[in-house]
């Protein structure tokens, strides 16, 4: 690895560490209450009493910001979470299926790969309703087709790998073989994929938020935010540019992180 991507690299994880630290203890960082209203401090500029500025309630937007990670990153890491177990057991289930069932199964899931996952998103919330738990319900059902997919593949290549032949050849129970050899790999490989998952399910939950499909008002959320500053960003640009910055920032540093990690996957497996 190159001196510049080490940087890089380096620089992703301190951004992660530190988004991470502020979603799980807020109230260390904050200097505000994020609801606390003050209609005479509306849309103050950014100064040293207030670091990001004021929005039209009088509200700190510097502590909105920091309250609003746990929810924003909460909803990504928890989309992940499921798509990634969903995933794991469904394509791994699918990769030893007969044949009947294997191609049922990605079937639908080539189904669900011909639309964007944002538009999957959408629909899903739609019918679900708006809120935090149906936005990451809807993000996970929009991200589990490619986890579905890989899944698939790894279970289809590993057991049909040497170790796993010869584990089945000293008479290990094929199910046993499957959760000690086949299971693990296949892991591993979508463990790469969910680390980049998380920054895109952040992404898609924001833009959810940004719909008012997510948490309302007044919670603290970066989309949600984001949407509530578009009508003064003319004269308050600061009321939307800092928490677009946070998503940006968390979406970025997640992404070098999984894509290194998947460099080094595939350069060890040549």
């Amino acid at each position: 690895m190159t001196a510049p991507r080490r940087i890089g690299l380096a620089a992703a994880l301190i951004v992660l560490a530190i988004i991470a630290a502020i979603a799980v203890a807020p109230q260390v960082f904050a200097m505000y209450d994020p609801l606390q209203t003050d209609v005479r401090a509306a849309l103050l500029p950014p100064s040293p009493e207030h670091l990001f500025g004021t929005d039209q309630s009088g509200r700190d937007v510097y502590s909105r910001v920091v309250y609003g990670a746990g929810r924003s990153v909460g909803i990504g890491v928890l989309a992940t979470a499921l798509a990634f177990a969903a995933g794991l057991a469904i394509g791994s289930l699918s990769g030893i299926a007969p044949r009947l069932v294997d191609a049922a199964a990605m079937r639908a899931t080539d189904i669900l790969l011909a639309f964007p996952e944002f538009l999957v998103a959408l629909v899903v919330v739609a019918l679900l309703g708006p809120g935090p738990v149906n936005v990451a319900i809807a993000v996970t059902i929009a991200a589990v087709p490619i986890y579905i997919r890989l899944a698939r593949v790894q279970t289809r290549t590993l057991r049909l790998a040497e170790h796993v032949e010869a584990a089945r050849i000293l008479g290990v129970p094929p199910a046993r073989a499957f959760g000690r050899h086949v299971v693990p790999g296949v892991v591993g490989a979508l463990s790469v994929l969910a680390t980049i998952g998380i920054g895109s399910s952040i992404l898609a939950a924001a833009g959810l938020s940004f719909l008012g499909l997510g948490p309302t008002e007044p919670s603290p959320e970066w989309g949600l935010m984001l949407a509530g500053g578009r009508n003064v960003i003319g004269q308050a640009w600061w009321v939307s540019a800092f928490p677009g910055a946070a998503i940006t920032l968390t979406v970025v540093a997640a992404t070098i992180v999984g894509r290194t990690l998947r460099a080094r996957a595939e350069g060890s497996g040549r």
